[in-house]
This record gives structure tokens, C-alpha cells and sequence, in this order.
């Protein structure tokens, strides 16, 4: 744009003068220049181009083989991990109907840890970040109690006999264990889950008889399948059952849903019941075997317990820091337990917050509980006097000497009708206080269940089957593996009281 105060021919210069620019001063210098000089500057300029060249391109390939080298030999190192053997079967298809998987043969050879894809799905969990926020609940706990040892040793075939003798077992209640591990075995799925519906996995015709309706939770199920196995003393590094623990476990974790450091066991039809259990069985396998390769997925189910925890109440529920009732609580804090077993991370202020929760659903001076509300309901006594036992209360404890005499004269659930629930939770505590008071409920749950198994020539055989508590929903696997449970309390865990000072025991 013109300025108003400039004349027009500042801006557009006369083309009619007779000046010429400098580039035609410098384009008659150089056709002054002899011709001969420039075609030799020209070839000298081409000469050098062409043996510099090579030169560049080698260097660059050298370069590039150096990246190439390194990048391969960091991923090497990152990756670097003990091989196993893979299990063929352990391809697994969550979503495909059962009746359409093809029947798989799990190899009859000896079967070492075999985990590669529990690494593969909890290869994100950060566990160093983890325990620079928590401390072992040892700390915590040394007014109450200590923390040495592992409390599942008594599993061993070394002190399992010597323990089942002293504790209240006999041949009869071994032999039961035995029987329905076997069932247990047999109604394992291919893809080495277990179902509520154990007419999935039958290997029998005509064995559809009593199947549970949660058909939906196969984590809960898995879980249930497992700890009976566990419990005396199958792990998949060792026993008969090794190849049906192994492949049991590496579902169990294909199945947890990996959040960060958290890892969830959440069924459908499970809620917080099915991660607790779940995270008992992973916890308990990790503790008696220490295989690395637990380690990652029993810590992130760990986590999520904290990380569910009601921050007001204490407690767990159904969903996420919920306000909690005793029955998921106690599924709970047995995992958390469990892991402490294996030295894996229990946060102080977790167990601190179930200690609250417990206060307040407690009645009659902490002697008896309620399920969400202060009560005195005896299924969920037995729970929350269990609880007490692994926090830290001492066996001459006014409140637990109190509920200890209140569930002896209820006496385990029997007949037809039993509530295996409740039999489970009230026989530990039982156990766990010894004493004359055990020894009378011993031989009524020992007796009655060795009694009512299924016997050998039926489809069931090795089985329980009662009406009582969750049957309808969780079916035969339910109740088998909680009378195997029962059945194993001899050994399974060390008594947290004994003759010498309770400092010595495992209590969480």
C-alpha cells in the first residue's frame, strides 16, 4: 500500500534508465575465466563426490547395524525368564461353552512350574511401588503376636500324619479327603477351571444330580476347586494332583483382570465372595511353594482387597469400598492372611479398618457378631471370632472363652440340612481353642461327614451333597470341597494357640 506523502516512481523505479544490475557484473567475470580451468574445477568436484560416497554410505550402514545390535540385546536381557514346559491345553477360551471344547489330555510328565502366561498377565503390576507404601503386618502386630513361620507346613507328608493324629483325625477321615479330592479331580474342566454346574465337567454318565445354579462364577468355582488340593498338601510342584493344581492356578490368573497393581477375581455372580477366594488360593500356593511367579499375581489380589476397602467402616461388601458385612469380610481377611503366610505386602491400616468393621457388628462384649449390625447370629460368630483369633487375641480372652462356649453348645450343623458354611468357619475356631470343648465337637463333625459321603459304586462317589446355606446356588463342588476343608482342619493350618507362648504361631 502506497504511502500518501511518497511519490508513485519510489515505488516502481524507472525501467527506462539505463542502469544495470550487479549480477550481470559477476555474469561477465565468469565468461571471462578460461574454459580449460572450469571443466577441471567441474571434474574435480564429480571426482570427489564419487569417493566420498561409498565412504557415507558404509558409515551409515554401520550406524544403523549398531542400533539393531543394541535394540536386540536390550530386549534379550528385559525378557530373560526360566522356560517351562507349556501345558498344550492351557489355551484357554473363557467364552466358549463348555460342552464345545474338545476333550484335552493333560501330558502325564513331570510337570515343573508353569506359569508363563501368569507373567504375561501381570507383567504390569509395579509391586516395587507397592510395598514402598505399605509394611509387612508384623510391625503392626508385635504387641499381639508374631509373625514367624509359615502356617501352612503342617501340610507336608513329614508332620500331616503326626498332626492328624494329635489333632482329632483318624484313617477314616483321611481316607474321605482322599476319596473326594478325587471327585474334585475328576470334574475339572479342560480348560482347567471348575463350575458350579459340575455336570460340565463329569466324566461319568449320570452324574447330574445336585449341580449348583451359578453356573456364571468360574472364579469361584476354580477357587474351590483348588483348596481342598492345597490344603493337603497338592501343590503343581509336588503330589499326585500336580498337573490338575498347575493348570488350575494358570487359569485362575488368566482369568484375573489386571488394573494397574490390582488384580481383580470378580465373577459375575461372585462378587467380592469370588475374589476372596480366589485370592486364598493363589496366596496359599505362593506361601507353600514360593514359586516367583505367584508372587505378582497373589500380590495384585492383595491389592485389590485395599483397594475395595470400606474407607469409612472397614469392611468389604459385594462392590468397592462399600459398607461391609461380616460374611465377605471374612473371606477377606483369610486372604489376607494367607499372603502374610507367604510374606507377601498386608498394609497396617487394612487390617486396622477390618479390626473397626469387627467392632461394629460385635455383641455381648465381642463374644458373639452380626452380619452387618451388631447381633448374635452363629454362622457369623464363628467368622468374626475366627477373625480374632488370626488378629491377635489371645486364647484366655474373656470375649473369645465366651463365644467359643456359645458355639459349643449350638454344635456343628448336621443332617441333611447341614450349613457346611458354618461348619467350616465354627470347627477352626474350635480347633484353633482346643480343648475338651473341641474334642466333643471333633468327633460329632469328623464322624458325621466320613459318614455321609457318597460311597464307592454310586456317580457321585467321594461327594457331599446338603440343603443347608448357599447349596442351591453353589451345588456339589460346594459342598464337597467345604467337607474337605473341614475335614483337613487337622493340618491344614498350625494352631495358632499351643502349650507354649502364642508368639510362636501364625496368627495375622
Amino acid at each position: 500500500m502506497a504511502t500518501p506523502n511518497a511519490p508513485q516512481n519510489d515505488i516502481e523505479p524507472d525501467h527506462e534508465d539505463d542502469v544495470r544490475p550487479a549480477v550481470s557484473s559477476r555474469f561477465l567475470l565468469l565468461t571471462a575465466v578460461p574454459s580449460w580451468l572450469v571443466s577441471l574445477v567441474v571434474h574435480f568436484l564429480l571426482i570427489l563426490v564419487l569417493v566420498l560416497l561409498p565412504v557415507a554410505q558404509k558409515m551409515n550402514q554401520q550406524r544403523e547395524i549398531t542400533v539393531d545390535d543394541t535394540a536386540d540385546a536390550e530386549e534379550i536381557d528385559e525378557f530373560v525368564m526360566e522356560e517351562f514346559e507349556p501345558i498344550d491345553e492351557m489355551k484357554l477360551d473363557f467364552d466358549k461353552p463348555p460342552e464345545q471344547m474338545e476333550e484335552a489330555v493333560i501330558a502325564e510328565e513331570n510337570i515343573v512350574s508353569d506359569f508363563q502366561e501368569m507373567e504375561a498377565a501381570t507383567q504390569q503390576l509395579d509391586l516395587v511401588d507397592f510395598a514402598d507404601q505399605t509394611a509387612p503386618f508384623s510391625d503392626m502386630m508385635t504387641d499381639n503376636a508374631g509373625l514367624t513361620g509359615n502356617g501352612t507346613s503342617g501340610r507336608g507328608q513329614a508332620t500331616r500324619t503326626k498332626m492328624l493324629s494329635e489333632g482329632g483325625g483318624n484313617g477314616g477321615s483321611e481316607a474321605a479327603v482322599v476319596n473326594g479330592i478325587k471327585w474334585i479331580a475328576d470334574h475339572q474342566l479342560p480348560d482347567g477351571t471348575w463350575n458350579f454346574d459340575h455336570r460340565r465337567g463329569a466324566k461319568k454318565p449320570g452324574e447330574s444330580k445336585n449341580f449348583g445354579e451359578f453356573s456364571n462364577s468360574p472364579r469361584a468355582a476354580t477357587a474351590m476347586g483348588l483348596l481342598p488340593f492345597l490344603g493337603s498338601g497338592h501343590t503343581h510342584k509336588e503330589g499326585k494332583y500336580k498337573k490338575q493344581v498347575n493348570a488350575g492356578l494358570t487359569a485362575l490368573v488368566r482369568l484375573m483382570q489386571v488394573r494397574g497393581r490390582e488384580g481383580s477375581l470378580v465373577d459375575a455372580q461372585g462378587n467380592m465372595y469370588s475374589h476372596g477366594l480366589g485370592s486364598i488360593a493363589l496366596c496359599e500356593a505362593y506361601a507353600m511353594t514360593q514359586d516367583k511367579n505367584l508372587m505378582a499375581p497373589a500380590q495384585a489380589s492383595l491389592n485389590y482387597i485395599v483397594a475395595c476397602q470400606d474407607p469409612v467402616g472397614g469392611g468389604w461388601r459385594y462392590k468397592p469400598r462399600q459398607a461391609g458385612d461380616t460374611s465377605v469380610v471374612g473371606w477377606q481377611l483369610m486372604a489376607l492372611k494367607s499372603g502374610h503366610m507367604g510374606y507377601l505386602e498386608v498394609p497396617r491400616n487394612t487390617i486396622a479398618g477390618s479390626m473397626k468393621f469387627l467392632d461394629s457388628v460385635q455383641s455381648d462384649g465381642g463374644a458373639k457378631y452380626g452380619y452387618a449390625d451388631p447381633g448374635a447370629k452363629a454362622s457369623m460368630t464363628a467368622v468374626g471370632l475366627l477373625c480374632r483369633m488370626y488378629l491377635g487375641w489371645k486364647k484366655e480372652n474373656p470375649a473369645l472363652e465366651k463365644g467359643v462356649d456359645y458355639l459349643a453348645g449350638q454344635g456343628p450343623s448336621l443332617g441333611g440340612g447341614a450349613n457346611m458354611y458354618y461348619n467350616y468357619y465354627a470347627t477352626q475356631v474350635m480347633r484353633h481353642h482346643g480343648g475338651a470343648k473341641w474334642e466333643a465337637w471333633n468327633v460329632k463333625q469328623r464322624d458325621f461327614l466320613i459318614n455321609s459321603q457318597v460311597k464307592e459304586g454310586q456317580p457321585e462317589a467321594g461327594s457331599w451333597h446338603f440343603t443347608g446355606g448357599f447349596t442351591d446356588k453353589g451345588g456339589r463342588l460346594y459342598n464337597t470341597s467345604l467337607s474337605l476343608l473341614t475335614l483337613e482342619v487337622y493340618y491344614r493350618h498350625l494352631p495358632i494357640y499351643k502349650n507354649t507362648a502364642s508368639e510362636e504361631d501364625f496368627p495375622l
